[in-house]
């Protein structure tokens, strides 16, 4: 077993490295359960007859039940480190995985997705924790584009790799897969992670337990990225995890195996977009493009590219929806952003809380996308007018999310750092 290490610690290369993949692995994994719902939508709804509504609680049992997780998962992270506590989760995920394969009707399967959002919540958090304490900002920077890109990864393999998993393994065994995978993490993060620092003695202070919650939502560089981070953000993962595949096969008239080959594409797009974020961050920010500066930049263009679909209609396929996926990238910046404008014991709730934000506004955009739908279905609409009419919607909160954040921006005083105690 390894010696636990100084707080704050540089890693050398190797390290590193091996500390990166350790946690890309779990990460993966986690990105592919997220997204595979859209693959397995067709499947799904012909097994057991499910609504659009009934796909889009389905889908986002598992956000609320990663959501639910976020701030207990912040204070854990900063109290026990990110091993202990990301092996544990893990474990969790396990047991959902299993119970999905298991799962006989849609309440069991809705319960066992909410238990495997809840057991991967911190497959993310956890390494971003760590790189605040052991990376520059600059390194944070690059470090959270590349693990993002091995999310996009992740996404890559649920759709055509899935697809042609299915005839093999059906949707049960994908699942009982899954769980030898999430236990292959928990392997390699007892054997390869070094082991975090021993929590405090009984009774001394602790300065990771010292501040609560209010201390970051206090924080104005936190709230000005809330409205961005639930919304825009928040919608966009809705889209690329759930709802671009029911509008390639509803709206453009593919075939469940066309809109799998779509979403393959979509999320290829995001992962090179990721990895050019990690390869030219630090010449950016040499040129004087910080990461607040490129997110008010950058964001109306995902707003542009949101109305060019919704006008092109049938005509918006993969090829559209992944430059739709990709301006939104933008967003993403915010979320070490977030994390270094506090000290490295507020990190884990810091980021946790902003998760928090993101994946909140999943669930609701997820789940919301797909009753406005349902809801223009039964006012007579055609698959075209009901998506239009739920997406035109969203359309609407993000730009509005977007004007409060540049407002806000605007009237901002330079950023202060919450002090330590």
């Amino acid at each position: 077993m390894k010696p636990p290490r100084p707080a704050d610690a540089p890693l050398r290369t190797r390290q590193a490295l091996v500390l990166f993949l350790v946690f890309a692995w779990a990460y993966f994994l986690s990105a592919l359960i997220r997204a595979v719902t859209a693959t397995l939508a067709p499947t799904l709804s012909a097994d057991l007859g499910l609504s659009s509504g009934d796909l889009g609680l389905l889908a986002g049992a598992y956000f609320l039940g990663f959501a639910a997780m976020q701030l207990p998962l912040g204070r854990w992270l900063d109290r026990f480190g990110p091993r202990r506590v990301l092996m544990a989760f893990l474990g969790m995920a396990v047991l959902g995985c299993a119970a999905f394969a298991l799962a006989q009707g849609f309440t069991s399967l809705t319960v066992a997705r909410m238990l495997i959002g809840a057991g991967v919540s911190a497959c993310l958090m956890a390494p971003l924790t760590g790189f605040r304490h052991w990376f520059t900002p600059t390194q944070q920077l690059r470090a959270n584009s590349w693990m993002l890109m091995t999310g996009s990864l992740g996404m890559l393999a649920s759709t055509l790799p899935v697809q042609w998993l299915l005839p093999l393994t059906g949707w049960r065994g994908l699942f009982w897969l899954l769980a030898s995978g999430l236990m292959l993490s928990i392997a390699c993060l007892w054997v390869a992670v070094p082991r975090d620092r021993p929590p405090s003695a009984p009774g001394a202070p602790d300065p990771a337990t010292a501040e609560g919650y209010g201390a970051i939502w206090r924080e104005p560089a936190f709230r000005r990225y809330v409205g961005l981070g639930f919304v825009n953000y928040g919608g966009m993962i809705a889209l690329q995890t759930l709802w671009i595949g029911p509008w390639l096969v509803q709206v453009a008239g593919w075939s469940p195996d066309a809109s799998a080959s779509g979403l393959f594409v979509v999320n290829a797009s995001m992962l090179l977009a990721f990895l050019a974020w990690g390869l030219v961050m630090p010449r950016l920010q040499a040129r004087g493009w910080s990461a607040a500066r490129l997110i008010v930049t950058g964001a109306p263009w995902s707003l542009g590219v949101l109305a060019l679909n919704l006008v092109l209609g049938p005509q918006a396929t993969a090829g559209h929806w992944a430059l739709y996926c990709v301006s939104c990238t933008f967003m993403a910046l915010a979320q070490p952003l977030v994390g270094q404008s506090f000290p490295p014991h507020l990190a884990g709730r810091a980021l946790s809380a902003y998760n928090l934000v993101i994946f909140a506004g999943v669930f609701a955009m997820q789940w919301g996308i797909g009753l406005v739908v349902d809801l223009g279905r039964a006012l007579g609409l055609e698959a075209i007018g009901a998506h239009r009419l739920a997406l035109g919607l969203y359309g609407v909160l993000a730009a509005g999310a977007y004007v409060q954040h540049w407002r806000a921006l605007r009237m901002a005083t330079p950023p202060t750092r919450v002090s330590a105690r």
